[in-house]
């Protein structure tokens, strides 16, 4: 039996889950904007006093590594660094993207056939985004892209489309009157749906370098001109 911790803090959803040999026991969350540097530790904390497990019963920490949130991603690869360090555990690293598709193939009215788009909220007009088909095989390659009514045709004129997360709500009014398009109802990014990608990773020992290992990015973070006068 193997416990694994999983955390997700690419987007604006702090959520955290463990699970026994891939199957999920609990998953805690937070949605409150901009917090996860204050509230991770403590859902984490809950998480595991909630299934009364002990840090040193855990078998391995795996992260959401990307494309996300800078900060995000910072703070979820710095604490699961940290526990294995601290535990002596390997460290497993998910694309957040895939995770959401896996999320996304479960949902009710998705056709068999059909690919799954997630998208996270790159600001602006941009998204970052893949095409994943329902054996969570990437169709189109993880990038930054700012949606147009073309953007998807060549998948379109085959398949559905279902188009899924904060990133999607901002291309509804440019493809929802396209053909096989579908944007789902109730979907929220979750570390639970890491859950079985990272167990694959686990029995295959597909573990990362914890010294080493840098979250996927895929843009150059730039930081903003400060609002407060005289910083």
């Amino acid at each position: 039996m193997a416990y694994l911790l999983h955390i997700e803090t690419a987007t604006q959803v702090c959520s955290v889950a463990l699970s026994l040999d891939g199957r999920v026991l609990s998953c805690l969350e937070s949605h409150e904007k901009n917090s996860h540097s204050a509230v991770l530790t403590l859902l984490i904390n809950e998480l595991l006093n909630q299934e009364g497990m002990a840090y040193s019963e855990l078998d391995a920490v795996a992260v959401s590594m990307g494309p996300g949130s800078y900060t995000g991603l910072r703070i979820g690869v710095s604490a699961a660094k940290g526990f294995c360090y601290a535990l002596d555990i390997p460290m497993i690293s998910v694309p957040t993207l895939q995770s959401m598709a896996a999320g996304a193939s479960g949902l009710p009215g998705i056709q068999p056939g059909s690919l799954l788009c997630p998208m996270i909220d790159a600001r602006r007009m941009e998204v970052y985004t893949a095409v994943f088909n329902q054996n969570l095989q990437e169709v189109m390659e993880t990038q930054a892209m700012i949606v147009t009514e073309n953007s998807f045709l060549e998948y379109l004129a085959d398949y559905p489309i279902c188009f899924i997360g904060d990133g999607a709500a901002k291309t509804r009014d440019i493809l929802e009157k396209l053909p096989n398009v579908f944007y789902p109802a109730g979907f929220e990014v979750s570390a639970k749906f890491m859950c079985g990608l990272s167990w694959k990773k686990f029995l295959e020992k597909d573990f990362e370098d914890v010294a080493y290992f840098e979250p996927y990015y895929l843009k150059d973070f730039i930081a903003g001109k400060p609002r407060v006068r005289g910083l």
